[in-house]
């Protein structure tokens, strides 16, 4: 059962051995991400002897384990978070919250070349620097999303690993890495409605790619099936499918199901 312990004690250095192994594409860095730079939240059902544990961060969780290591009070904390975690945890996820929505993801690897793309003269893609990020949060509060694994836009614009398309001063789209692994670094792009069809996308997406390669990591890219756009300029930026899998969104905790514990940062 869980125990108070786990409040104030990060899970175990065999928790993250067993159930989030380095050197995976897509939402699997995000547990890498989260130890380093310090942001995400880490629960476990014992804080020494963990039979099952979860990581969040910036709305995602991942989920490992045993289910029947913990009630489903235990699992509260990832209300509203879309979650990654093997069937056997479909149930306790159905006793804990009031809805689980599945959404298939397709997971894609960079394999090729950027295409170029010839840009307006006014406008310049360069690396996000710290005085950048006030437009960064210019993009205004659709946008907000794309810095919430860097703790934001402040966060984002001092780890060096973003790209922006600017014209006289302003922000227009930027890519940047969303979780950061030892071996991938899964990316995140956007750009203002009215700048799209322009080649801004790819154009920082480019440029972030060929960043993140002389790092000596691979970019990978997380998309919905459904997110034709999203799929369409993973495919021309050079990027190929490896993997499709599932994810759920999670409603509120089904009432009367409060934690029973809660959750620490690493």
């Amino acid at each position: 059962m869980p125990n108070d312990n786990a409040l104030r004690t990060p899970p175990a250095t065999r928790a993250r051995q067993l159930w989030f192994p380095a050197g995976r594409p897509g939402v699997g860095a995000l547990p890498e991400h989260a130890a380093r730079i310090g942001l995400g939240t880490w629960w476990t059902d014992h804080p020494l002897r963990p039979r099952a544990a979860t990581v969040s961060c910036a709305g995602y969780a991942v989920l490992a384990g045993d289910p029947c290591a913990t009630d489903p009070g235990g699992l509260a904390h990832l209300a509203h978070c879309y979650v990654v975690a093997p069937d056997r945890f479909l149930p306790l996820l159905g006793r804990a919250f009031e809805r689980i929505g599945p959404w298939e993801r397709m997971i894609w690897a960079h394999r090729g070349s950027v295409p170029f793309v010839r840009l307006a003269p006014a406008i310049t893609v360069r690396p996000l620097a710290v005085a950048d990020a006030s437009a960064v949060r210019a993009l205004g509060p659709d946008f907000a999303w794309i810095t919430e694994s860097w703790g934001g836009p402040a966060g984002l614009v001092a780890s060096g690993r973003g790209w922006g398309a600017f014209r006289d001063g302003r922000l227009l789209s930027l890519a940047c890495t969303l979780f950061a692994g030892s071996r991938y670094e899964d990316i995140a792009v956007a750009t203002l409605p009215a700048e799209r069809g322009r080649g801004l996308a790819s154009a920082c997406v480019r440029a972030l790619c060929a960043d993140i390669t002389a790092r000596g990591r691979i970019p990978s890219w997380t998309c919905s099936r459904d997110n034709h756009p999203s799929r369409h300029l993973a495919a021309k930026s050079g990027f190929q499918l490896i993997h499709a899998y599932v994810h759920y969104a999670l409603g509120a905790p089904v009432a009367g199901c409060r934690p029973s514990m809660g959750a620490a940062r690493p």
